[in-house]
């Protein structure tokens, strides 16, 4: 009698052979994107704060762009494959025109996985959240947009709960964080390039 579904087992083999990283790297890794996030002022769901959390990722970037042009690339989200290569088979369930609102619901894969996300909080030009539940993980992705002198700095913080979210802080801690730099990089060409226009 299996004690664990063929897919679990399947799962957790593929994470551990996808390991680049060794458990007192994560431990620092962790312990650093932690402290990074209690600067930041994101309205974190109590279940997934991150000095809590399973798992956390911070990055972010600074674009000579203003706000109102990087949010619409980022709520433009069945564009996202166009430029993301972390980012497929996109549909926002509430949008003929594929943008998130405030009640937005889209799903999308990555990481692997199929995701369902629904949209939490959504002030244009400046936050914008959503959160993603399965079995197995459960995931609130945050972005802020702040304003600067020579346009503005973007953050985006995911945190995660459940198996999968322990799973990705022991073996393979920096891939999220990849991902999601990749996208900041991307965003911050095309917002850029679309301003000088």
């Amino acid at each position: 009698m299996n004690i664990y579904p063929i897919s679990l087992i399947s799962l957790t083999l593929f994470t551990l052979n996808s390991c680049g990283s060794l458990p007192h790297e994560t431990k620092t890794y962790i312990q650093e994107t932690k402290a990074k996030a209690s600067t930041q002022k994101i309205n974190w769901p109590t279940e997934y704060e991150p000095s809590t959390s399973a798992f956390f990722v911070h990055n972010q970037i600074e674009i000579e762009a203003p706000p109102k042009v990087v949010w619409d690339l980022i709520i433009h989200a069945e564009d996202w494959s166009n430029w993301y290569i972390g980012a497929s088979d996109i549909m926002v369930k509430t949008s003929d025109e594929g943008k998130l609102s405030g009640d937005a619901i889209f799903t999308w894969k990555t990481m692997g996985q199929r995701f369902e996300s629904h949209v939490k909080e959504f002030a244009p030009y400046g936050r914008l959240a959503w959160e993603s539940r399965k079995t197995m993980i459960q995931g609130y992705h945050a972005w802020l947009i702040l304003p600067t002198e020579n346009g503005c700095r973007v953050i985006t913080d995911e945190s995660f709960n459940g198996f999968l979210g322990t799973m990705q802080k022991w073996f393979i801690p920096s891939k999220l964080h990849g991902l999601h730099e990749t996208f900041l990089i991307e965003l911050k060409k095309k917002a850029e390039t679309k301003s000088k226009r």
